[in-house]
């Protein structure tokens, strides 16, 4: 197993211990599916996916997930307030172009929001950087012409960003390139950040 899908099955298996059983869950930027998939298994979760790529809609629903095609920087116009007990955006939030929108769609639309991200803060990024080039990793593997990051996002950014927009921090989990939680300077020694978070002081 590459250490890319490495990350992307811990990722799963994280956000999988901060959903509840037989809950309601939308997934951005769901591609295949296999996310929604696995938390329809393990949590019996029902819910929708959303992406905007006809391959990954013919892929989600190949797995049996339903699924709408529409670009998430379009907003989430067509779901109501709190329709669902969770949105999950994973390893999406630095390759969305309006973030403050879709940050306040998801808040909007779900009762508790999970958002997954490759921490540019990493040390391994910022050695590169000071080398002068573009940091590139398993967590990032495009090159600078080719990458769909439109953000240098640092785990300190996003809980400045939290802390400014009253959004509340429920959990925080943050894991190394192997996979394994990071409790000591996760800044700089985090590979990926996964929060879980809703809006208002409680």
């Amino acid at each position: 197993m590459s250490k890319g899908n490495k990350i992307r099955r811990r990722d799963y298996e994280i956000i999988t211990t901060m959903i509840r059983n037989d809950s309601t869950v939308l997934d951005l930027g769901c591609g295949d599916g296999s996310l929604l998939l696995h938390l329809k298994k393990t949590r019996n979760v029902t819910g929708y996916g959303v992406d905007k790529d006809y391959r990954n809609v013919f892929a989600s629903v190949s797995n049996g997930i339903n699924i709408i095609q529409s670009d998430l920087e379009q907003g989430l116009s067509g779901f109501a307030d709190n329709a669902f007990d969770y949105i999950i955006l994973s390893l999406t939030l630095q390759a969305v172009h309006e973030t403050e929108v879709i940050m306040d769609e998801m808040l909007r639309v779900g009762r508790q929001v999970i958002v997954t991200f490759p921490n540019f803060g990493l040390w391994r990024h910022r050695l590169q950087i000071l080398l002068g080039k573009t940091p590139m990793s398993k967590e990032l593997p495009h090159q600078w012409y080719d990458t769909p990051n439109v953000h240098v996002l640092t785990i300190n950014d996003f809980e400045k960003y939290c802390s400014q927009y009253d959004v509340n921090i429920r959990d925080r989990i943050v894991i190394s390139e192997s996979g394994r939680m990071v409790t000591t300077f996760p800044n700089l020694l985090g590979a990926v950040a996964i929060y879980r978070f809703n809006k208002g002081p409680n």
